[in-house]
């Protein structure tokens, strides 16, 4: 027997007010605050231990996209692949392109650009 997956509908995500989580399933949760704030949480087992991963916030990521995104850690999960150490890969192989494309002499420019007004003098720039 399988288990029941796309259980929310979206009215019934767009109506959810009380906090809680409310199960999707296959690991999808919709995690509401104690505030009525709304995010999406996929959560699972890797080695006996239970994770949550935030997959982000409702008015950003809608209810396809959510399901998309836990279909995607499922299969990292499959593959052996912590979803979590994969995102923080991610993560910092991006801020590493971004600092690459940064010089410092761009840098430079840029801090003199937006600090020139503050300063009494050009002998300061």
């Amino acid at each position: 027997m399988s288990r029941k997956t796309a259980k929310l509908s979206p009215a019934a995500v767009r109506n959810a007010k009380a906090p809680g989580l409310y199960g999707d399933g296959a690991g999808l949760w919709l995690n509401v605050g104690p505030t009525g704030g709304k995010s999406w949480l996929f959560r699972f087992m890797l080695n006996g231990r239970a994770r949550e991963m935030g997959l982000g916030p409702l008015h950003t990521i809608g209810l396809g996209e959510a399901r998309e995104r836990a279909r995607a850690a499922r299969l990292l999960l499959l593959d052996g692949t912590d979803p979590l150490d994969a995102k923080a890969a991610e993560k910092s192989r991006r801020a590493a392109e971004a600092a690459r494309e940064v010089t410092f002499r761009k840098a430079a420019e840029d801090y003199i650009a937006d600090n020139r007004a503050a300063w009494r003098n050009a002998k300061h720039a």
